[in-house]
């Protein structure tokens, strides 16, 4: 058996009463610990719950990669291209995209007897891959549309059918200026909500070919396509085998570079993570030494008696790094349970909710990596392990005839 390890453990489960200056301080300590490690994992989980909806929502409306005309049109209304089957099938052998969907947008009006809305008509194809408006609807049904037939069908979001009145199985009216100023009557499907306001007061749902139409395309004309990739992390990669795979006269841009402000604004929250990380992390460290120095100078008679017995210096700063990581793993047992406990409770009731203006979403969201999880964890044992060794030192400083007869 480990004998260091074995005088370390008799140590902590000690009962006597004679060290009531101490016990507070171990306490306090492991509580620092506890509360330390619980604002990390919860810094941590939220983050990725953050960075996880949001990317997923702007990825729901634009999907990962977006083929288009190079143009220097900066309005809503989509430029022609045609869709060869040679581009799509150059498009799918790409490995890492997983589907190719056709798509064309246009800006329109919506009037009520009460109320106008400008709005965008997003026209999608038969093959529109609609989990993520499926998951995010709220009332009505998803949309079917068939590659023979025209549909009328439209999804439009909660925060237009709240502003302009308008129900599942409701008839609106779309106003498209162009010239001739063109109307459509559309019905509404269902209703979706995604909490990304920017988003949802402006699109539209429909068939493709109601832009095909209006704007006196044929049926293999679209505005564009939109790419969905398997593994998000190798977006920059397959974006740029994308670029060099089309024709000259288009373009190919990663939903980063197309809103690149919400990116930038969710790397900023990585950097949050970071200073927060490191703030708890020296505010159990330093509470952890402090606790250390405290335990060395009430068991100085014991070192005192343990090194006339023959105990090497080491071997004595081995009992306390181990005690004191001791209390490290109880303060992480602590820490962890009460942060998984607040984020189950956030996951299960919404406790924290959110203004969707500001933060794209109506409630705090989380989201577990069980790898991260542990690697902290992990990481937090090793590195007080081997930064407690340094105020042990003191250690090898006392003499063993002093304090023997230390008081």
């Amino acid at each position: 058996m480990n004998v260091e390890y074995f005088i370390a453990k008799k140590l902590f489960s000690s009962k006597k009463k004679n060290n009531s200056f101490t016990k507070p301080i171990i306490n306090i300590a492991i509580i620092a610990v506890a509360i330390s490690v619980a604002v990390m994992l919860i810094s941590i989980i939220v983050i990725n719950g953050f960075k996880k909806d949001i990317s997923s929502k702007v990825v729901g409306f634009g999907s990962h990669i977006v083929i288009s005309n190079f143009s220097n049109n900066n309005s809503y209304e989509s430029e022609a291209l045609n869709a060869s089957l040679e581009l799509k099938n150059s498009l799918k052998k790409i490995k890492g995209i997983e589907s190719v969907n056709a798509f064309a947008t246009k800006a329109a009006i919506i009037k009520t007897k009460q109320e106008i809305h400008g709005v965008i008509l997003k026209g999608v194809s038969h093959n529109y891959d609609w989990s993520f408006f499926n998951d995010n609807l709220i009332d009505g049904e998803p949309i079917k549309l068939d590659l023979n037939s025209k549909s009328s069908d439209v999804l439009i979001s909660e925060e237009i059918s709240s502003r302009l009145k308008l129900n599942v199985s409701d008839k609106l009216i779309m106003y498209f200026m162009q010239e001739p100023t063109r109307v459509r009557k559309f019905n509404v499907k269902g209703v979706y909500s995604t909490a990304m306001v920017d988003f949802d007061e402006l699109y539209v749902l429909g068939d493709i070919k109601h832009i095909q139409s209006l704007n006196s395309w044929t049926e293999n004309q679209v505005g564009g396509f939109e790419l969905s990739i398997s593994d998000f992390s190798q977006l920059d990669q397959i974006t740029n085998e994308v670029y060099e795979a089309i024709p000259y006269n288009l373009n190919a841009q990663s939903i980063k570079e197309k809103v690149p402000q919400i990116f930038d604004w969710l790397d900023l929250q990585d950097m949050n993570v970071i200073v927060i990380l490191i703030l708890m992390f020296l505010v159990a460290v330093i509470n952890m030494i402090t606790a250390l120095l405290i335990l060395i100078l009430e068991k100085t008679k014991l070192i005192g008696i343990l090194k006339a017995m023959g105990a090497t210096n080491w071997s004595i700063r081995k009992i306390f790094v181990y005690l004191a990581v001791h209390l490290t793993i109880r303060g992480l047992i602590i820490g962890n349970s009460i942060s998984l406990l607040l984020v189950f409770l956030q996951l299960k009731f919404s406790i924290i909710s959110l203004d969707p203006q500001t933060y794209y979403m109506s409630t705090v969201p989380v989201y577990f990596d069980f790898s991260q999880i542990f690697i902290l964890n992990i990481s937090a044992i090793i590195i007080c392990y081997f930064i407690l060794i340094i105020p042990s030192m003191i250690i090898s400083r006392i003499s063993p005839v002093k304090a023997i007869r230390f008081q």
